[in-house]
């Protein structure tokens, strides 16, 4: 369900979310850094990946608020991944990379890899975090592929990324009814934002309608800060003036 019927704020909320936390040191490290900067409230953590466990460390060390970013496309660099592992993710990555159309279509013949890499996943991060992952979202956004949402392998009432948001003229009809399909069997199921962009393209106007929409909405923007673009402009005075606007909050205090 959606949260704005739930929430008890005065205002809405924007959530940056941060992804790819324990893909490598360089993403971990310029993220920790955007969260200690206060410009970055949460993040997505990957697991079996090569910086996974320190990542895992620092985010009780310094209070990261994380959910699981589940990777299906992406072959896993962690020491604690095992072949059988590696040779399910490996089959589902050639399915999902192979045209841009594989990530729509249910393919019954890798019910059994989705379903065994998915469940590793939230294994793993129960062990690195001592927790279920609360939230979920998807490494190059897969997670909402047919397989995974007709699958139901994604536990109910999970807080779970939405498909994206756009603004007046920036997609066609066709690829917004679709989106708008997929939101509302997420919205049946699990708990999702009103909104949810991409940081870029930095445009300004872009930007000002955004934290607009956050100022009674729930917005989610993601972002990479191991982007070069994406990481300036949150440590700049331009972010500084989006936060003056709206609130910057984290995933488990609007949620919770």
């Amino acid at each position: 369900m959606d949260i704005t019927a739930k929430r008890n704020l005065r205002t809405g909320i924007l959530i940056v979310n941060a992804d790819d936390w324990g893909r490598d040191r360089k993403n971990t490290d310029r993220i920790l850094l955007c969260v200690t900067n206060h410009t970055v409230s949460s993040a997505s953590a990957m697991v079996f990946m090569a910086d996974s466990e320190r990542a895992a460390s620092l985010a009780q060390e310094y209070g990261v608020d994380t959910g699981l970013h589940i990777n299906f496309t992406s072959p896993f660099s962690g020491r604690y991944c095992n072949p059988k592992l590696q040779g399910h993710q490996g089959k589902l990555a050639k399915h999902l990379t192979s045209n841009r159309l594989a990530k729509v279509w249910y393919h019954p013949g890798l019910t059994e890899s989705f379903d065994y890499v998915l469940r590793s996943q939230i294994e793993e991060y129960e062990r690195l975090y001592g927790v279920q992952p609360a939230r979920v979202d998807g490494h190059h956004h897969m997670h909402l592929c047919p397989n995974v949402l007709m699958g139901g392998l994604l536990p109910a009432g999970t807080i779970v990324r939405r498909s994206f948001s756009f603004l007046r003229g920036e997609k066609g009809l066709v690829n917004l009814c679709w989106r708008g399909v997929i939101n509302s069997m997420l919205a049946r199921r699990y708990r999702i934002t009103d909104f949810f962009f991409s940081l870029p393209p930095l445009s300004p106007i872009r930007l000002k309608t955004i934290g607009g929409l956050a100022s009674n909405s729930v917005v989610e923007v993601e972002t990479h800060p191991v982007n070069p673009d994406e990481f300036g402009f949150l440590n700049s005075g331009a972010f500084s003036q989006w936060k003056d606007v709206v609130e910057l909050a984290s995933f488990s205090h609007c949620f919770n």
